[in-house]
C-alpha cells in the first residue's frame, strides 16, 4: 500500500447521512478520480458507493457489480461512473486481462470494492475508504487519500 497523505474519520454515520458524507468525501478528494473500499462484507461498502454516485448525478439505477466484475453509468457531463467489485475475481491476472489499469487511467470515477485482491493494479494514486459497523450497528467511515504530489487539507 502507498504512504497516506492525509486521513478524516467520519463517526455515528447513519442511512440517512450517506448523501452528505458522500458529498464531504467528494469535496475533499475532488481532483481524485479513484476510490477505494474497505471493510467486512455487509458494512456498506456498496450502500455508499450508490450514495456517492446520487451525489455525482447517476441517474439509473445502480446495482452490485458482484457477478459482472464492474457496472458502468454515465455523469451528466459525459464522464463514466464504474463501480467495480473484485470479491469473485480468481486472480491479479484476471483482473488485468479485463484492462482495469485502464479504467483506472481513463479520468473517470472509478469505485472499487476488494481493493486488496488487485492491488499492484492500483494507480499511484486513489482514495480509500474504509468502512466498519459500530456497536450500535451505525457506521465509521475512515477516509485516507494516497498518492499524489499535491497535499491538500481535508
Amino acid at each position: 500500500m502507498r504512504p497516506v497523505e492525509k486521513t478524516l474519520v467520519f463517526r455515528n454515520i447513519k442511512l440517512a447521512d450517506l448523501d452528505r458524507v458522500a458529498k464531504a468525501v467528494l469535496q475533499a478528494a475532488r481532483e481524485w478520480r479513484v476510490f477505494t473500499f474497505t471493510g467486512e462484507l455487509g458494512t456498506g461498502k456498496t450502500t455508499f458507493i450508490k450514495a456517492m454516485g446520487n451525489v455525482l448525478g447517476v441517474v439509473s439505477v445502480m446495482s452490485s457489480p458482484t457477478f459482472s466484475i464492474v457496472n458502468e453509468y454515465e455523469l451528466k457531463d459525459g464522464t463514466r461512473f464504474l463501480h467495480f467489485d473484485f470479491y469473485r475475481i480468481a486472480s491479479e491476472a484476471e483482473a488485468a486481462e479485463l484492462g482495469v489499469e485502464e479504467y483506472f487511467d481513463s479520468g473517470d470515477y472509478c469505485f472499487i470494492e476488494w481493493p486488496d485482491r488487485i492491488t499492484s493494479l492500483l494507480p499511484d494514486r486513489y482514495v480509500n475508504i474504509r468502512i466498519a459497523v459500530q456497536p450500535d450497528n451505525q457506521r465509521q467511515l475512515e477516509f485516507s487519500i494516497h498518492g499524489g504530489e499535491k497535499k491538500e487539507r481535508i
